[in-house]
């Protein structure tokens, strides 16, 4: 199952496209966890979703806490104990193959003027394409998100 869309960021930052993300989630019907790579910066996530977006509020937690099984969204650096059905990638943080094809949607979310997380989005796209996992690649290159790559399993 699993699909792996790769968000290459060139002109907005990963909490503007995480609140697009979150929010298409929740829609679907997902919970949803977040897994980063520093904990510094899943703290200050945490504070911005409490006050943003103005219009709305996206429900959510952060790992190690009593409700974490609870949580429409989950921020953390563990394994998805929420029950999500999505799983989006922020600061260099990693998804097994297997844990990939279990999930309806994994988000790996890049800053494209980081050549150090670029390199790491290259290995895991090619790590999960070769794994099966299917994958996009997509872009804002252009001022607007366009898809520019997909891979799909072989049959």
């Amino acid at each position: 199952m699993g699909l792996v869309m790769f968000y290459h960021l060139t002109r907005t930052g990963p909490d503007a496209t995480l609140q697009t993300l979150l929010q298409r989630g929740l829609a679907a019907g997902w919970r949803v966890m977040i897994r980063g790579g520093d904990a510094a910066a899943l703290d200050r996530l945490d504070v911005r979703l409490w006050l943003e977006p103005e219009d709305g509020f996206l429900p959510h937690g952060r790992e190690g806490g009593p409700h974490d099984a609870d949580q429409p969204v989950l921020l953390g650096q563990g394994l998805p104990v929420n029950g999500a059905q999505a799983l989006a990638l922020i600061d260099g943080a990693d998804v097994a193959v297997d844990e990939a094809r279990e999930m309806e949607r994994v988000w790996a979310i890049f800053d494209g003027g980081d050549q150090k997380a670029v390199a790491a989005a290259r290995g895991l796209w090619t790590r999960l394409t070769e794994g099966g996992v299917a994958a996009q690649y997509w872009s804002e290159e252009s001022g607007r998100w366009e898809k520019k790559a997909e891979k799909l399993p072989a049959v």
